[in-house]
């Protein structure tokens, strides 16, 4: 065992950094027991991942496993030396406690590149100020989280991925924060609420995919945007108030996507734009035709040009 526990040992340090990289945090600092050597070696992990896995406790009792939560991230944080690129907290127990803010705090003042917060119990949680604060994040992850941005916020410049799902910000909110993150290419978006016009004003996007309960969808400098995928949900009170109107604002969703490769149509959406649509490019003629057990559709577009330009020949007819 000990010659075993040498071989290890005696790897060069990024290839031991990368062995505990891929594991839970929880192994991770277990290394520490190893020996002397190894007691501080899982202190500069670059990655954080705080979910079911870091805690074994199996008590019914939700204050002792929030309690456990916050001591165990409490601690990795105070005895961690390094920069910490990416952080994660997605527990099946966790509540938007007051801890998470000061965990926020401290990821603020280092180089945190990827920050993923899954709330999955309780009222939307309301993110700090000093979250907008962090000005290398690449990758953004939210889950039934409210955004209110400070008025001083000029948006991340280097996020390239943004995930938002049941999440809460208002209108205003939204289109400030897309258009402000001009390097912005994956966004995805779902069962979200204060906002229902979706303006997506983001040039490097390339990948766009949104569920929820909106009214219209319109694109500005997106002219990379390939891979689209929309779903619109919607309950009994507002299947009856779609109009005639708010059908044409969907249905010009086609319109504003030049480049687009695939399409996925899925729920709601294939109801709105029946009856058929036909489209148009220089390469290839599709016809949309509605299909009541139809849950998804998708258009593989893989095979035509990739620039070609996609016109919408439309005849909208709402039953009311």
């Amino acid at each position: 065992m000990d010659m075993e526990l040498d071989r290890i040992s005696s790897l060069p340090g990024h290839v031991v950094d990368q062995i505990l990289s891929v594991l839970p945090i929880r192994d991770a600092v277990r290394t520490s027991n190893l020996s002397r050597k190894w007691r501080y070696k899982w202190s500069h992990i670059p990655h954080l991942v705080f979910d079911t896995q870091c805690i074994s406790i199996t008590s019914e009792d939700q204050t002792i496993v929030k309690n456990k939560l916050v001591n165990i991230i409490d601690h990795v944080l105070l005895l961690h030396n390094g920069p910490i690129y990416k952080f994660k907290l997605s527990h099946r127990d966790l509540l938007g406690v007051s801890d998470i803010d000061r965990w926020i705090l401290h990821l603020s003042r280092g180089s945190t590149k990827e920050f993923v917060l899954e709330i999955w119990k309780g009222q939307r949680y309301k993110l700090p100020s000093c979250l907008y604060s962090f000005e290398n994040l690449i990758h953004l992850e939210l889950f039934n989280c409210l955004l209110k941005p400070p008025l001083a916020f000029k948006g991340f410049r280097n996020l390239k991925s943004l995930d938002l799902q049941h999440v809460t910000l208002a209108q205003e909110v939204f289109e400030n924060l897309i258009s402000s993150c001009s390097l912005l290419e994956r966004l995805t978006l779902m069962n979200f609420d204060g906002f229902t016009h979706l303006k997506i004003n983001a040039p490097n996007l390339q990948f766009f995919d949104v569920g929820g309960i909106f009214d219209d969808v319109s694109f500005e400098n997106t002219f990379l945007l390939t891979l689209v995928s929309i779903g619109l949900y919607v309950n009994g009170i507002n299947d009856r108030n779609v109009s005639r109107g708010s059908s044409s604002k969907l249905l010009r969703f086609f319109v504003n996507l030049p480049h687009i490769r695939r399409l996925e149509i899925q729920s709601y959406f294939i109801k709105v734009i029946s009856p058929p649509i036909f489209i148009y490019s220089t390469s290839v003629s599709l016809e949309i035709i509605k299909s009541i057990e139809s849950k998804l559709i998708i258009f593989e577009l893989h095979q035509f040009l990739p620039l070609f330009s996609i016109y919408v020949c439309m005849y909208v007819c709402v039953k009311d």
